[in-house]
């Protein structure tokens, strides 16, 4: 056997190798990069308990994650403001659970504020579950006693669905979720509406005022 034969032959099994690897490989690369926000992972294991959103639900939400900052999610162009990012997102698109408890905080607490005040308070129940130091989904920080007015029981009202202001709510949810604008309140932990001064505000220190609330760390 030639020495151009023999090196032929030992090299073949190696391309055949390659070629396998590269593959098969894909899939499983793809599935360890996948970044599924904490509070998804939270709702997909409480699917099994039927207290969650259908997987389908669970699967759009977590596409969602990786969205770049300040990118309009539909054709990836960047927002020349919050009111045009709110413009761009899906009004029709459904809500997982714990999406809802989000933009349902946002429509009680700040509704009648402005764009930037609505994402400040998400934003503070996006920290807050991702902080260690309260309940690791939305649903659980918005219901957890003591802390929201309008939650009842451990219940959240219904929101009117129909409603421009439950639109808006839903659209700033997915933006704060995402991350896909600063926003002045975005290490908040906690905030006071500013007509109030409660007695733990001075051991905080102070982030943000907007609108009618006051935002610490």
């Amino acid at each position: 056997m030639s020495f151009l034969t023999s090196r032929a032959a030992a090299i073949a099994p190696a391309a055949l190798f390659l070629f396998a690897l590269a593959s098969t490989g894909g899939s499983g690369a793809i599935a360890q990069d996948q970044v599924i926000h904490p509070a998804i992972a939270d709702t997909v294991s409480a699917q099994s308990s039927g207290t969650a959103a259908p997987a389908d639900q669970i699967r759009f939400e977590a596409t969602e994650v990786a969205q770049p900052l300040h990118q309009n999610p539909v054709d990836q162009a960047p927002a020349a403001n919050l009111r045009e990012l709110v413009a761009t997102m899906p009004a029709d698109a459904v809500l997982s659970r714990d999406l809802t408890c989000l933009a349902s905080a946002i429509y009680y607490e700040a509704r009648g504020e402005t764009l930037e005040g609505q994402l400040a308070v998400g934003q503070v129940i996006v920290n807050r579950a991702g902080s260690g130091k309260f309940p690791q989904d939305y649903c659980g920080v918005v219901t957890q006693p003591g802390q929201f007015s309008f939650v009842s029981g451990g219940s959240i009202p219904q929101a009117r669905r129909d409603s421009p202001a439950w639109q808006r709510a839903s659209a700033i949810a997915r933006i704060a979720h995402q991350e896909l604008w600063d926003s002045k309140a975005d290490n908040a932990l906690y905030f006071h509406a500013s007509r109030v001064r409660p007695v733990w505000a001075s051991r905080k220190p102070l982030l943000a005022r907007i609108d009618s609330h006051v935002f610490y760390r």
